[in-house]
């Protein structure tokens, strides 16, 4: 239907319409960086952890509004991937996370029972984005 149109008149018409664009919903993944960069897990293996937390994090929530919401908008998913340095590091976001209320899943790698990353719900963005302002981008 709006085929064509320039972005910024699409803007317009849907702010006038009073029809609002979906919230900016993302899903945080927290990685130990250390698992690549001193312990030489393969990259494949590390993301394949990334999958695993991001995926068991939206079944667990996956009644939740906000989950709903970021699985009805596919094609414009959000996520934003950060490094924790080491396990003592990772294991004290989950537990900041658990106290303020934070729905997220640790991975922990079987058998092995070594915590690998973990994955918030989707969250509007300035509701949990304090709580990992500390953590940088994965790289």
């Amino acid at each position: 239907v709006f085929a064509g149109i320039h972005p910024t008149f699409f803007v317009l018409f849907m702010a006038a319409s009073g029809t609002a664009a979906p919230r900016c919903l993302v899903q945080y993944v927290v990685v130990r960086s250390d698992l690549v960069h001193t312990l030489s897990w393969p990259l494949g293996a590390v993301i394949s952890q990334a999958c695993h937390a991001a995926t068991a994090a939206i079944h667990l929530n996956y009644n939740d509004p906000d989950t709903q919401e970021y699985l009805a908008e596919l094609d414009s998913m959000h996520k934003v991937v950060l490094q924790a340095l080491d396990q003592a590091s990772l294991s004290s976001l989950s537990e900041t996370l658990t106290e303020k209320g934070v729905a997220h899943k640790l991975w922990v790698e079987q058998p092995e029972n070594v915590p690998t990353c973990l994955a918030l719900k989707p969250y509007p963005k300035d509701t949990v984005h304090p709580l990992l302002r500390k953590f940088k981008l994965f790289k």
